[in-house]
C-alpha cells in the first residue's frame, strides 16, 4: 500500500504486492480445507453446543453481575445494560439508565463503569469484538438520563472532579496521551501528558479515597507515576519518582500519606512503604518506609485501600490467600481461602469507609462465588446465591514437578471423583508462561463439560509467569525463555508418572503467547502429546522481534529480547521459536483457531507456520510409508470476527 502511494519504490512496491497475493492464496487454501473439514465434525459440535448452553444457564445466568455501591444507590451490568437501585430496595425497582443496543452498539459490550463523584454523570467504555479500541460514552444522569459525550478510542478514564473526566487515547495498541475534558461552565479539553517513550503504556486510576488521580506509565519493567490532585484538578500533574530501570511502582493514599507498592530494595518483589504526601518533592525513594514486605514465592493479585486496613490478595504454591493489615492496631492477619479457589475478582468499593470488602472466587470448574470479609466481625462470609447448584464431585490437586534445574514447578489437577482408571482417562494440559501473567484459571463452561465427561484438566504454572511473583516471570524470559519449556516438559511427564492419563490420550491447550511454549514442546517432544489446540497463538517469534514497524515489538523486546541488535539473542530465539524448528517428524494433530483481523499476532505468521507444519508431517510419513501410518490432522479455522482472544460468549461458544 505504502508503494501505490510512493511510485518510486517500485522494487518495495513489488515485495508488498507480491506478499499481499501469497497472503490471500494461503487464507484462501486454508478456508477451503476448513470448509472441508468442518462437516465432519457436525454431529459433535451440536451436542456439545447444546450442552454448553445448559451449563452457562445454569451456573452464569444465575451467578449475578457485581455491584457498586454509592450511598443509597447501587449500580450493576446485566445483558448490556446498566441499571440504578436503591441499596435497601432489593432489585424489585431498578431503573435503566443506560443500555448498548439502544445506542446502536448493538455487537459491543460494556468495559468498564465510573460514576462521577456527585453522580451527576457516568462515563462508560464500549468495545466491539473487532477492535481493540474503546469508544466512551458520558451520559448526564437524572430523570431522563442523556448522552453528553461521545470520545472514540479511549483505554482508561476517571472522573478527578464532579465535572471533570480524565481519559487517555489508544492508537495501533499504544496509549501515551492523557487528555482532561470538562463538562460544565466554559466546556474544553486539553492535553495533560505525553509520553514519549515507545516501551511505556498509560493509564489512569484515582486513589481509594479519591484524593488523587494517578498517571501510571509502565514498560513490562520500569513505571512512574505522576500525581493529580483532586482538589485542584485543574493543576499541572506532579512527579512522585522518576523512572529508575527495573523498579515498578503503585501509589495508593489514606491520611495524607502516599501508601506505595513497590519492587524496590532487594529482593525485587512487591513492597508496601510509606511516605509523607505533604512536600511531594520529598516523596523519591530515598524517604521511602518499609512498612511490609512479601513472603518469597508469593504473588501479589491484587489490593484494596479502606479507611482503617488493606487487603491484599495473595497467591502462594497454587493456594489463595486473604492479608488484612490493620493500620490502627499495625497487625498483619493471615486467611487462607478455600482450597478449589484459583481466581479472586474484587469488586467495585467506590466509598473508602465501608466495613465489609466484597470479592468473587472461581476456578475453571466452579462458577464465581461470591464472598465477604468483614473487619468488624474479623471473618469470611459466604455470600448465598440462590438456584446456583454446588460443584461436590470434582476433585482438586496440587502437585510440584522437579524442572531440569530442580526448581519446583506448580501444577494444578482437576479430576471427577468418580473416574476409575484416570490412566486411560484423556487429560487437557493448559500453558502460557509468559509477560508475568498467570495462567487464566477463571470458570469456563466447557472445561466443567469435560470434568463430567472424565476428562483430566491440568495447569502447569510455569516460569516466564507470574504465578510465584515477579522473579518467577525473570527467571523465564528473555536469555531464560527455554526455563520454561524445561518446566512443561517436567509438568507432562510428572503427570503421566503419576497415573494421570498417558501421552496418547493427551492435549495441549495454549492461547496467545502461550503459543510459544506449546509450539517448542510439539517440536522438541512431540511424543508427549496426542494432540495441541492453539488460539491465537505467537508461533514466529524471531521474524516478528525483527519488523520494528509492527505495534508492539519495540515493548515486546523486554520480554523476547532484540535480536535486531544481538547475535546472541538471535541465536537464542533461533533456538525455541516454534516456526523456526519445525523438522520431519511424527507430530500430534494440531487445531488452531486465529482471528482475521487480530493487531497482535499477524495471520501471515500463522498460516506460514500452518503450512511448514503440515508438509513437514507429510514429509515424514512420506518417508516411513510402513502399515497403519498416523498423519496428523493438522487444522486452521480462520474467524472473520473477533479481536485478539477476546470475544463474547456467543462467539466463544461458536468457536
Amino acid at each position: 500500500q505504502e508503494g501505490a502511494k510512493v511510485p518510486s519504490k517500485r522494487k518495495q512496491n513489488t515485495s508488498i504486492v507480491t506478499s499481499d497475493l501469497l497472503h490471500k492464496s494461503l487464507l484462501k487454501s486454508e478456508q477451503k480445507n476448513w470448509n472441508n473439514i468442518s462437516p465432519t465434525y457436525k454431529a459433535m459440535t451440536k451436542r456439545i453446543k447444546e450442552k454448553l448452553e445448559d451449563l452457562h444457564n445454569m451456573y452464569v445466568l444465575n451467578s449475578g453481575s457485581p455491584r457498586m455501591k454509592f450511598g443509597e444507590n447501587v449500580y450493576f451490568e446485566e445483558n448490556g445494560c446498566i441499571f440504578l437501585a436503591k441499596a435497601d430496595d432489593g432489585e424489585g425497582n431498578t431503573e435503566i439508565l443506560f443500555s448498548v443496543e439502544d445506542l446502536g452498539f448493538s455487537d459491543a459490550f460494556i468495559q468498564r463503569i465510573r460514576i462521577s463523584p456527585d453522580q451527576r454523570y457516568m462515563a462508560i467504555s464500549l468495545k466491539s469484538e473487532n477492535s481493540e479500541e474503546a469508544t466512551c460514552i458520558i451520559m448526564k444522569l437524572g430523570n431522563l438520563p442523556v448522552v453528553e459525550k461521545v470520545i472514540p478510542s479511549v483505554f482508561s478514564f476517571e472522573w478527578a472532579a464532579n465535572d471533570i473526566l480524565y481519559y487517555t487515547t489508544q492508537k495501533n495498541l499504544k496509549c501515551q496521551n492523557v487528555f482532561m475534558t470538562t463538562f460544565t461552565y466554559q466546556k474544553h479539553t486539553k492535553l495533560v501528558y505525553t509520553e514519549q517513550d515507545a516501551r511505556f503504556f498509560v493509564d489512569l486510576y484515582c486513589t481509594k479515597d479519591r484524593r488523587f488521580l494517578t498517571i501510571n506509565s509502565n514498560s513490562k519493567t520500569t513505571s512512574e507515576v505522576w500525581l493529580v490532585d483532586c482538589r485542584h484538578p485543574f493543576e499541572s500533574p506532579a512527579l512522585v519518582q522518576a523512572r529508575t530501570t527495573g523498579v515498578i511502582y503503585h501509589i495508593e493514599h489514606r491520611e495524607d500519606q502516599l501508601y506505595i507498592l513497590t519492587t524496590y530494595g532487594e529482593p525485587a518483589e512487591y513492597k508496601a512503604i510509606l511516605t509523607d504526601n505533604y512536600i511531594l518533592a520529598s516523596s523519591g525513594k530515598e524517604n521511602w518506609q518499609l512498612v511490609y514486605a512479601l513472603e518469597r514465592k508469593t504473588k501479589l493479585v491484587d489490593f484494596e485501600m479502606f479507611s482503617d486496613d488493606c487487603i491484599m490478595f495473595l497467591k502462594n504454591a497454587g493456594h489463595l490467600y486473604l492479608n488484612v493489615i490493620s493500620f490502627v492496631s499495625h497487625s498483619v492477619q493471615s486467611i487462607k481461602l478455600p482450597t478449589w479457589a484459583c481466581e479472586f475478582e474484587l469488586e467495585s468499593h467506590p466509598e473508602h469507609t465501608t466495613s465489609t470488602c466484597y470479592f468473587q472466587l472461581s476456578s475453571p470448574v466452579h462458577p464465581p462465588k461470591r464472598f465477604a470479609y468483614s473487619f468488624k466481625e474479623n471473618n469470611l462470609i459466604e455470600q448465598a446465591v440462590q438456584e446456583v447448584p454446588i460443584i461436590t464431585n470434582c476433585h482438586t490437586t496440587r502437585l510440584l514437578a522437579k524442572s531440569k534445574d530442580e526448581t519446583l514447578v506448580p501444577i494444578t489437577v482437576f479430576h471427577n471423583k468418580n473416574s476409575k482408571e484416570l490412566h486411560r482417562r484423556p487429560l487437557l494440559v493448559h500453558v502460557y508462561g509468559a509477560y508475568g501473567i498467570d495462567l487464566n484459571m477463571s470458570f469456563k463452561e466447557e472445561k466443567l463439560m469435560l470434568i463430567e465427561e472424565g476428562w483430566i484438566l491440568a495447569y502447569c504454572h510455569v516460569r516466564g509467569g507470574g504465578e510465584q511473583g515477579l522473579s518467577w516471570h525473570r527467571d523465564g524470559c528473555q536469555h531464560n525463555k527455554l526455563k520454561g519449556l524445561h518446566d512443561l516438559r517436567a509438568c507432562i511427564t510428572l503427570l503421566h508418572q503419576l497415573g494421570f492419563s498417558q501421552p496418547k490420550h493427551t492435549a495441549l491447550a495454549a492461547a496467545s503467547a502461550g503459543g510459544v511454549l506449546a509450539g517448542a514442546l510439539c517440536n522438541t517432544d512431540p511424543a508427549l502429546i496426542r494432540a495441541m489446540v492453539l488460539q491465537a497463538p505467537f508461533v514466529d517469534v524471531l521474524n516478528t522481534m525483527m519488523k520494528t514497524h509492527l505495534p508492539l515489538t519495540i515493548e515486546e523486546q523486554e520480554e523476547w529480547g532484540n535480536p535486531l541488535e544481538d547475535e546472541n539473542c538471535m541465536k537464542y530465539i533461533k533456538s525455541y521459536c516454534p516456526y523456526q524448528n519445525i523438522k520431519p517428524q511424527c507430530y500430534p494433530s494440531v487445531f488452531i483457531t486465529a482471528y482475521e483481523n487480530d493487531e497482535r499476532i499477524p495471520l501471515t505468521g500463522i498460516l506460514q507456520y500452518v503450512q511448514k507444519l503440515r508438509k513437514a508431517a507429510l514429509d515424514h510419513a512420506s518417508r516411513i510409508s510402513k502399515k497403519g501410518n498416523w498423519i496428523p490432522n493438522i487444522i486452521l479455522d480462520v474467524q472473520a470476527n473477533g479481536s485478539h482472544c477476546d470475544s463474547s460468549w456467543e462467539h466463544s461458544l461458536n468457536e
